[in-house]
């Protein structure tokens, strides 16, 4: 593991969802803190490279879009394609690259192209023999390790102390400003608490039923809480089927905000209920209470809040977990009363001592 501490030009390579990426945060803190001189170029898909800003520990950032992460042969065959992916990582002159991956994922595929892009020293996690592609393996890592922990493992693993493992995320002032505007223009006082719902996610197999969304929504607000359904502009027909469910009280906020705004409404609301997607890990990192309405899709373990107050729901299924991004059986882990939900919703409320603006019945 010589030279990783004195390493100057360190790439950081996850190359999944803005989710995964946050999740990075405490393992890019980490070398930061032990090396403070060093250029850290975060490697990331379109999507994941949307975090950057708020991982104040990135100084610069470039977007590849991998073959090896192709889920349904899209890709084009085009291998000079990959060829001067390659002669652009050669021409950065990296003198190190982690590799950051998830349970199921190889390290060494990104490892022989950083071979062949001449960085010398390159590590990851692995499970199987990749030869020589990595300078620095580690090994060991159980599957039910939390990413944010599999990801720290690495670090330390070369030498960087972690003195906080906690997600955290910086969050830019206009961001702040920005929410009481959006809120006044999705109809909700900017003043009050409110509940953050998001239905959405990446994968189907990982969103909120629309009937227990509408369901929930709908309960809280009879409960004296107003809330705000959001979605990136390619959900609006899963945001507006939720609200027509849940009836006029309930307000829709969708693809109006950058990546900071929304994460500044997340820091806001008083409460956050989602799936297992990308608001569950900015409301652990910036400690908002949140109810995870958590599918069967993967490993309670990897990727539920560590630090914030939190609530998981999901039912008991033989198929769990499955890892698909579709499910073919109408989702039985998300079989859940809109009750229970609210149940637990209001009792996370209760738990941080927030009270509910408009009374309840």
């Amino acid at each position: 593991m010589s030279g990783w501490r004195e390493a100057r030009s360190i790439a950081a390579l996850r190359l999944d969802n803005i989710g995964d990426v946050i999740m990075l945060g405490p393992a890019l803190r980490a070398i930061k803190e032990t090396s403070p001189a060093a250029h850290i170029t975060l490697i990331a898909s379109r999507a994941g490279a949307a975090a950057a800003p708020l991982l104040p520990w990135v100084d610069d950032v470039m977007v590849w879009r991998p073959v090896w992460q192709d889920v349904g042969g899209r890709i084009p065959f085009d291998p000079a394609r990959e060829q001067e992916l390659i002669a652009d990582l050669a021409a950065r002159r990296f003198d190190a690259v982690l590799i950051f991956t998830s349970f199921s994922q190889t390290p060494h595929v990104p490892g022989y192209v950083c071979y062949l892009a001449g960085i010398p020293l390159r590590a990851g996690e692995s499970k199987e023999f990749g030869g020589s592609t990595l300078t620095d393996e580690q090994r060991g890592a159980p599957d039910d390790l939390h990413q944010a922990e599999r990801n720290l493992r690495l670090v330390e693993h070369l030498g960087f102390p972690v003195r906080d493992r906690r997600l955290a995320v910086a969050l830019p002032p206009e961001a702040h400003a920005a929410v009481p505007r959006l809120l006044a223009a999705a109809g909700l006082d900017p003043g009050a608490p409110f509940v953050l719902l998001h239905p959405g996610a990446s994968a189907a197999a990982r969103r909120v039923p629309v009937a227990l969304a509408a369901g929930l929504a709908r309960l809280l607000t009879a409960a004296g809480w107003p809330v705000l359904v959001t979605g990136q502009a390619r959900e609006a027909d899963l945001v507006a089927a939720v609200v027509n469910g849940a009836g006029p009280r309930v307000r829709p906020l969708v693809g109006r905000t950058t990546l900071g705004e929304f994460a500044a409404l997340v820091d806001r609301a008083a409460l956050v209920v989602c799936g297992n997607t990308l608001p569950l890990h900015l409301a652990d990192a910036l400690d908002t209470p949140v109810l995870a309405l958590y599918s069967g899709t993967d490993l309670d373990a990897q990727w539920r809040p560590r630090h914030t107050r939190s609530r998981l729901l999901r039912r008991p299924t033989a198929c769990h977990p499955c890892y698909r991004f579709d499910c073919p059986i109408g989702q039985p882990c998300l079989d859940i009363p809109p009750e229970e939900a609210t149940a637990a919703a209001l009792e996370l409320l209760v738990g941080a001592g927030v009270v509910a603006p408009g009374g309840g019945r």
